[in-house]
């Protein structure tokens, strides 16, 4: 499934994501998703979400439903 698409994605989900320091090195960051901070159906880079942890990013990996 991908994370670009809003719809696949929901509080609870478990992710990998990729941070805004990190998207150079393009290191993913594990987590469960708290909230979903992007607005549109879809989004190239992926749908912006805030971790339980407090961490935000991008995600790219969905690890479970």
């Amino acid at each position: 499934m991908s994370g670009k698409n809003r719809s696949n994605i929901h509080v609870g989900l478990d992710v990998q994501i990729v941070l805004k320091q990190d998207q150079r090195s393009g290191k993913l960051t594990a987590g469960t998703v708290e909230k979903i901070l992007t607005n549109s159906p879809t989004h190239p880079h992926g749908i912006k979400v805030r971790l339980t942890t407090g961490d935000v990013g991008r995600v790219k990996v969905i690890v479970s439903e």
